[in-house]
């Protein structure tokens, strides 16, 4: 499966050729640069590491300088390894672009980091409903929890209880959606539907259209 790093910019809508209003995620996808490419032979596995967007060098260690120099390239943000990808007549310090993985149409997975939205209750973060249609009772569990185990026996709370605490900021994937449109002169992507995480978030996208490199 073949992919690339992009950043998320925001959400529009196009309209097709039927006239009808599509949402869309705007992602920017700047040429990536191939870091380093393993093999079964010297690895154990097929993968390619890629990087994208730069980033300042004294934010970076001297390993990781040393890591980017290889490959004739600065420092980048973000990198990611993709396995079982090995872009054929490509070496390190090649780059990739959009129109060399996506294509109009492709269906795509886009993993990201979700928004944080901090301590939450149970209603916000597990769509609890409360006590709802009460016509008497008490006046302040329309939002509490409501029991979370037993008495004597198991005399404790199980593990993976559903509670308040911390919601989002977590990595997700949104999977089969579909490129709608290609900008290569601006290097930007529209994918139809909503994607993980904020604008200025780095995202993944993966091309599920193409066949897996062996």
């Amino acid at each position: 499966m073949s992919g690339l790093i992009g950043k998320k910019l925001g959400m529009t809508s196009i309209f097709d050729e039927l006239g009808r209003s599509i949402p869309v995620t705007v992602i920017e996808l700047e040429p990536c640069v191939i870091t380093q490419i393993k093999t079964k032979e010297t690895d154990g596995y097929n993968a390619v590491q890629i990087a994208a967007f730069d980033k300042k060098e004294k934010s970076v260690s001297k390993a990781l300088q040393g890591h980017f120099s290889k490959a004739g390239t600065g420092p980048k943000k973000h990198v990611k390894e993709i396995r079982d990808f090995i872009p054929e007549g490509l070496e390190i310090g090649d780059e990739i672009a959009i129109e060399d993985v996506f294509n109009v149409g492709d269906l795509v997975d886009v993993s990201g980091i979700t928004k944080g939205k901090g301590f939450t209750g149970v209603m916000k973060r597990h769509n609890f409903s409360g006590v709802g249609d009460r016509t008497h009772g008490q006046h302040n569990r329309e939002r509490a929890p409501g029991a979370i185990g037993q008495a004597s026996d198991p005399s404790r709370v199980f593990k993976g209880m559903r509670m308040a605490g911390r919601s989002g900021n977590s990595r997700t994937k949104i999977k089969n959606l579909s490129v709608a449109k290609i900008l290569p002169e601006s290097n930007m992507i529209l994918i139809t539907g909503s994607v993980p995480g904020a604008k200025g978030g780095y995202l993944e996208i993966y091309n599920k259209s193409q066949e897996v490199a062996s």
